[in-house]
């Protein structure tokens, strides 16, 4: 077996074992994060009707007007967290679960994290 197989069969069977553990919490609102190699994405999640609620990445231009030239990736997770909690507030959601989705809780996916909660995100 490859290597990138391997990666991507591993970050699969964390991803499955932490999408249980957030679906038995109960109804709760699903915070989840997608981090590419240039972009990262956030999106609050309704399960129980399918439905992306509130959304907020790099790429927005919201997000990109914010965004300058000496930023490092971090500081724009950070930046994309809180604007995610911003307009989770104005959406009347105030907490949430958080679902890493597979990926290690260090560097751009703990600034969201961080980012969301100074926001006024509940986790």
């Amino acid at each position: 077996m490859r290597i990138q197989e391997l990666k991507a069969k591993r970050l699969l069977r964390r991803k499955r074992h932490i999408r249980k553990s957030l679906t038995m919490k109960g109804g709760k609102l699903r915070l989840t994060v997608f981090r590419s190699l240039n972009n990262i994405y956030a999106q609050i999640i309704d399960d129980l009707q399918r439905k992306t609620l509130v959304s907020a990445s790099t790429i927005d231009k919201e997000v990109k007007a914010m965004i300058t030239k000496d930023m490092k990736k971090i500081d724009e997770a950070k930046l994309v967290g809180k604007i995610i909690a911003k307009r989770a507030l104005e959406a009347n959601i105030k907490n949430v679960a958080f679902d890493r989705n597979g990926y290690i809780y260090h560097g751009r996916v703990q600034a969201l994290a961080d980012g969301a909660r100074e926001g006024g995100l509940e986790f």
